[in-house]
């Protein structure tokens, strides 16, 4: 059975919106399985129906190729002048990290607003936008949007619109025995990564926009990793500088395959530093998470343990300088993935759909700048 979850979880410098050449192995004797949701909920009460996932099993890309990322927040008017107009509002969910904003029009923005929006997010991290239009429009639409801040990634293994593979959806019915099957194996549901980080081009500038949500609960939590950085000791930053980690996606990908999902492209790893720099704010965070990275390059396994273990337990338990967004009708989250990781929480049992899209442009190869006391 494939998977009742999906959520494992340029006009100038515009990625153009496209999809790469399928090689899809297809015969009229046989044609590849296709696994639609809206197939087996038979008078589906999602609000969303044409954002259903779908899984095609004839759906095969190549390996991405590199591409120059331009990053759209570097030398953004700091001011916000494009973005946030008179009248707008915003307010900060904690002191490090997580902004709310009101009043403003994502879909509306001039070129120079999306690129104060790049830097605004990069700054805080993650804000979320409420009353947005974006589930509203139509899905090509709202790629041409996402296009503007790199280029879309297809994730290997989610399910997604039919016809639209760009779109990343997270997805949970509410069926009977959900919950306990969930939590049959393990004591919580957070899980801290930063999206498909094993890519060479991991993403940046991430947005994902609410369809169907519990009245209470199915949060989204965020996690600062400049902050997590800043607070180590200098003896410690300056021995983290240099190290390079392995992020893989081949546990993903056997892990769909196992249970008769979908494999849309090889699975890869890479190697990236621990310490990234962000281009627009000059940044350094720790790029780590528990989602994708396996061990540390040139450490032995227990050295690499012990390190990778206090890293990501030290990022997982920073309460203060987290930041937990409640979802609401017609809000768009936006967050950078190179400086945040985050995790949704399944955390009701009132049986109610939480239904999520996410469009995933990618952006530069992480890379570091030497250590600064």
């Amino acid at each position: 059975m494939a998977p009742s979850v999906a959520e494992i979880s340029e006009s100038q410098g515009t990625a153009p919106v496209t999809v790469p050449l399928k090689n899809v192995s297809e015969t009229t004797e046989s044609k590849p399985k296709v696994r639609r949701i809206i197939d087996e909920e038979k008078d589906s009460t999602a609000s969303y129906p044409n954002y259903l996932p779908t899984w095609d099993h004839g759906e095969k890309y190549p390996a991405w190729e590199p591409f120059t990322h331009v990053e759209h927040g570097k030398g953004a008017d700091p001011t916000f002048k494009d973005l946030l107009p008179e009248g707008s509002t915003i307010q900060r969910l904690t002191p490090s990290i997580g902004s709310e904003v009101r009043g403003v029009q994502l879909s509306k923005l001039s070129d120079a607003g999306k690129d104060q929006l790049a830097l605004l997010v990069a700054q805080r991290k993650v804000v979320a936008f409420r009353d947005q239009d974006f589930a509203d429009l139509p899905i090509p639409d709202a790629l041409n949007f996402g296009g503007y801040f790199g280029r879309h990634h297809i994730h290997p293994t989610s399910g997604a619109p039919e016809g639209h593979p760009e779109v990343h959806i997270v997805y949970r019915n509410g069926s009977d025995g959900e919950v306990e099957a969930f939590f049959a194996n393990r004591n919580s549901s957070v899980q801290w990564h930063s999206d498909v980080s094993y890519e060479q081009q991991p993403p940046g500038t991430t947005f994902l926009y609410i369809l169907d949500s519990p009245e209470v609960g199915g949060d989204t939590a965020f996690v600062n990793q400049v902050e997590a950085y800043n607070r180590l000791s200098p003896a410690i930053q300056e021995r983290l500088h240099g190290l390079r980690a392995i992020h893989s996606g081949f546990e993903q990908a056997e892990f769909s395959k196992g249970r008769g999902g979908v494999v849309r492209r090889e699975p890869v790893s890479n190697e990236h530093p621990i310490v990234r720099t962000h281009p627009a704010t000059g940044e350094k965070a720790l790029y780590v998470n528990g989602g994708f990275t396996r061990s540390i390059v040139g450490l032995k396994k227990e050295e690499s343990e012990s390190l990778l273990s206090f890293l990501l337990n030290h990022i997982g338990r920073g309460i203060d300088y987290q930041a937990r967004v409640r979802w609401g009708p017609k809000t768009v989250v936006v967050w950078d993935n190179r400086v945040t990781a985050h995790s949704a929480i399944f955390d009701w049992t009132t049986g109610e759909r939480r239904h999520l899209a996410r469009i995933t442009p990618q952006a530069e190869r992480p890379y570091e700048t030497p250590y600064a006391a």
